[in-house]
């Protein structure tokens, strides 16, 4: 675990995190002391389990539920669980986090409660993550953080930041670091921003990200660029949030054409997944809406010969897509725009735009969609 200022304030969500990690403590020890099993109710964490509403925008959990038990089948796990609650409440008390890696190796000492692998602990950590995002509380609120970090950032976009140690206002200016980008961090919720931007630009490769930033595009087109390198991660979907909902700026996400980049970057980034239903009111962007490319660019901007055939794994997730997913059956543009590509039997990469020339993208493809966005698929 790595230390940070034992002697800062505390913050109104870390107060709120120690309140419910009290409460649940309180009513296992009521449970025991009335003699009666204890139970920890947690939401289930499933594709089964989420609402679509439009409206919100987002995947919400639903009301389904499990009960952990303290019985003799289960004691293992329950202690499991308690522990790891204890673990957040003195992280939030000491103002200390640990990783998810961390949090696998701090049992090693726990006697036969320990975890015999770290799917293990993560399992535990997500539910008690679920448990707390009903009362608006996510896992960073319950100071585990993952491994990676975000993705990159550049424009004219300036961060405040403070010093960990001392609480010193730090100010990031994200234009004057060269060739280079600002790094999102793990945990972003303490930063706020200053910029004269018009949009986001959220870009799946690093090497679009590269060429984009190089040529300075943020600049000539007034945007920000954020690469997403994938799919993105939980501390690169918090922070392009933060930054569209405290800038008040739209959203355009930039990724292949292809099942991959459609249901699980883009959608992801919209309005969340599954799995992870019990975190996307805080992780999702619902003003995200989705530039290209698009089954149709395939055919308006000549790349028909810069595909590559879809792979039986591509149709399934296609296929998948139009039959389960909550959020392309309830927008008949994606249903279309996935039939499309299925009927074409072809996939476009971003880089596929260099058929015409290696700055095609910034000179003509990007300037050309951005004018005329209501094309764009929601």
């Amino acid at each position: 675990m790595n230390k940070t200022d034992p002697n800062a304030i505390r913050n109104d969500l870390d107060k709120q995190t120690i309140s419910l990690i009290d409460k649940i403590a309180r009513q296992v020890r009521t449970n025991i002391e009335n003699g009666t099993l204890p139970v920890i109710s947690l939401p289930i964490r499933s594709l089964s389990n989420v609402i679509y509403d439009r409206a919100k925008g987002y995947f919400e959990l639903g009301d389904a539920k499990k009960l952990r038990t303290l019985t003799v089948n289960t004691a293992r796990s329950f202690a499991q669980t308690l522990r790891m609650i204890a673990i957040s409440r003195s992280m939030v008390e000491n103002h200390d986090f640990a990783t998810k890696r961390e949090a696998y190796y701090i049992s090693k000492n726990w006697g036969d409660c320990r975890f015999d692998d770290q799917a293990e602990s993560d399992a535990i950590i997500d539910d008690i993550e679920a448990l707390a995002s009903i009362h608006g509380l996510s896992r960073e609120q319950l100071r585990f953080y993952p491994e990676s970090h975000g993705g990159s950032v550049a424009g004219r976009l300036t961060i405040i930041d403070q010093n960990p140690a001392t609480g010193e206002v730090i100010e990031i200016d994200c234009a004057g670091l060269g060739s280079g980008a600002y790094m999102i961090p793990r945990s972003v919720e303490h930063l706020s921003f200053r910029t004269e931007a018009q949009f986001v630009l959220a870009i799946e490769t690093g090497g679009m990200f590269q060429r984009l930033n190089n040529h300075r595009f943020w600049e000539s087109s007034n945007c920000l660029i954020v690469e997403m390198g994938g799919v993105p991660t939980r501390a690169t979907r918090r922070f392009i949030r933060l930054l569209s909902d405290k800038q008040n700026l739209p959203v355009y996400c930039f990724v292949d054409c292809d099942p991959y980049g459609i249901a699980n970057i883009y959608r992801t980034l919209k309005v969340g997944s599954g799995n992870a239903a019990h975190i996307n009111q805080f992780f999702c962007v619902p003003r995200a809406r989705f530039i290209g490319i698009t089954p149709q660019d395939i055919v308006d901007f000549g790349l028909e010969d810069a595909t590559h055939p879809l792979s039986r794994t591509d149709i399934k997730r296609a296929e998948d897509a139009l039959n389960n997913d909550p959020f392309i059956i309830a927008h008949p543009e994606w249903g279309a725009a996935i039939r499309q590509l299925l009927k074409m039997g072809v996939r476009a990469e971003q880089q596929a735009l260099a058929k015409w020339g290696l700055n095609y993208v910034i000179d003509e493809y990007l300037p050309q969609k951005l004018v005329n966005q209501d094309s764009f698929l929601p």
